[in-house]
C-alpha cells in the first residue's frame, strides 16, 4: 500500500505542471489541487485562505493515509491547510516557503517585491518566467509551460498563516541548489523547521526538470510514511 500523493503547486502554475512527475510516479495513487488564488482572470482569483480550503476539501475526500507536498507558495498552503486530525501523515516542502503562524510570504521576502514580480493593483504576473522558473528545463517544455503561467492573488501574498501544520505532521523540506526564485540561502533558513533535509541540484521546478530523480526522492518518503515517520 501506498499514501496518496496530493501536490499542491506554487504561484501562478495550475496542476498541469506535475505531469511529467505523475509520468515518473507511475502506479502512485496521486491528488493534485488547483488553486484558487492562480488563473487566467484576475478579477476572480481566490486568497490564502481560500487556497487552504481547497486542500482541505481534496484531503476530505480521500480514504487511507495522505502525504501532501508544497512546491513554492503552496508551501504557505499547505502549512495552512493541514492539522493533526487531517488524517495527513507526511509534509513536503518542495522549494517553499515554510511558515510559521503569524507570518506571511510578503514578509518572508523582506516586503519588498522581487524585480522579476509585475505587481499589479490585485494580482501579480511575471516578468521572466523562463529565467526563473525553468533555467535547467528541457527547451521545448519550457516553451509550453510560459504560456501557461498565470496570475496570481496579490492579496494571497500578504496573508498571514493562522496555523503551522509543520509543528503537528513531521515533515521533509527539498532545497532545490540551483534554483532562480527562491534563493538557496532562504531555503536553508526555512528548511530548518523541518524534521528532515533533502536536497536537489537543480532549479526551482524539478518536478519538470528531473521528473526521474524527484519521483525517486518521493518514493522513500511515502513508504516511509506508512511507518509513522
Amino acid at each position: 500500500m501506498t499514501p496518496t500523493l496530493v501536490l499542491v503547486h506554487g504561484a501562478w502554475h495550475g496542476s498541469w505542471c506535475w505531469e511529467p512527475l505523475a509520468d515518473a510516479l507511475g502506479d502512485v495513487p496521486l491528488q493534485t489541487v488547483d488553486l484558487p488564488s492562480a488563473g487566467d482572470d484576475p478579477a476572480a482569483l481566490g486568497d490564502l485562505y481560500a487556497d487552504a480550503a481547497a486542500v482541505r476539501s481534496a484531503l476530505s475526500g480521500i480514504d487511507g493515509p495522505t502525504v501532501v507536498l508544497g512546491h513554492s507558495y503552496g508551501g504557505a498552503v499547505i502549512t495552512e491547510a493541514v492539522t493533526a486530525d487531517s488524517g495527513v501523515a507526511h509534509l513536503i516542502y518542495l522549494c517553499a516557503f515554510l511558515l510559521d503562524e503569524g507570518e506571511s510570504l510578503a514578509g518572508a521576502v523582506g516586503g519588498t517585491p522581487p524585480p522579476w514580480w509585475d505587481v499589479r493593483p490585485d494580482h501579480v504576473l511575471v516578468h521572466t518566467p523562463a529565467e526563473v522558473f525553468y533555467n535547467d528545463v528541457p527547451p521545448e517544455l519550457t516553451a509550453r509551460s510560459v504560456p501557461r503561467v498565470s496570475a496570481h492573488s496579490l492579496a494571497a501574498f500578504g496573508q498571514p498563516l493562522t496555523n503551522a501544520g509543520w509543528k503537528a505532521v513531521p515533515s521533509t523540506y527539498v532545497i532545490c541548489e540551483q534554483d532562480q526564485a527562491i534563493p538557496p540561502f532562504a531555503q536553508e533558513a526555512m528548511a530548518q523547521r523541518a524534521g528532515e533535509v533533502l536536497r536537489m541540484d537543480t532549479g526551482h521546478s524539478p518536478f519538470l526538470s528531473q521528473p526521474e530523480a524527484l519521483a525517486g526522492l518521493l518514493r522513500p518518503i511515502l513508504h516511509r510514511a506508512l511507518r509513522g515517520g
